[in-house]
């Protein structure tokens, strides 16, 4: 007997009906789209290299079991922003210089995307505790945090305020 079932669900803005076995992520069904943003690094949920929107909350992908997602909204690094027309908060760490080797990026963007939406103002220390389950190799946290600062600002209307470049 198999554990197959299909899911209907919206993936970047477009309804997709997936199939998924018993022991599919959603990091697995995802890579079977051919979306690649989302990746396994440590498998236990600790690292934030899997993190997808779910509902829009970040979640780990690598530890949702993807039968559980029938009617769900999942948005990806790969439908946040376009080439071309990227979104102002991965506009924002190209500026700010918070890519580095770009591993953490999609997990880093997705995961602030639901802060911003959250709390379209937040201090450095609230965007270093949200951002918190996310981590980066590199250690471009002041970036990574600059960039979050830089992408709300942006979306407020405020002008980009460079004076603490040297943090």
């Amino acid at each position: 007997m198999s554990g197959e079932r299909r899911i209907n669900v919206t993936l970047n803005g477009e309804p997709t009906e997936l199939v998924a076995e018993s022991h599919d992520t959603l990091t697995d069904l995802l890579r079977l789209e051919r979306l690649y943003g989302n990746r396994e690094s440590c498998g236990i949920g600790v690292c934030g290299v899997c993190t997808v929107l779910v509902d829009q909350r970040a979640v780990a992908g690598c530890l949702v079991l993807a039968q559980v997602l029938d009617g769900a909204v999942i948005e990806t690094i790969e439908g946040i922003g376009r080439p071309g027309r990227l979104s102002p908060l991965q506009q924002a760490f190209i500026d700010e210089s918070a890519l580095q080797c770009g591993f953490c990026t999609p997990g880093m963007v997705l995961t602030a995307t639901q802060l911003l939406r959250e709390n379209p103002a937040p201090s450095d220390e609230e965007i270093a505790h949200f951002l918190a389950g996310n981590i980066c190799r590199c250690g471009a946290y002041p970036e990574i945090i600059r960039a979050v600062r830089a992408a709300a600002k942006a979306a407020a209307g405020d002008p980009i305020d460079r004076s603490d470049a040297g943090e």
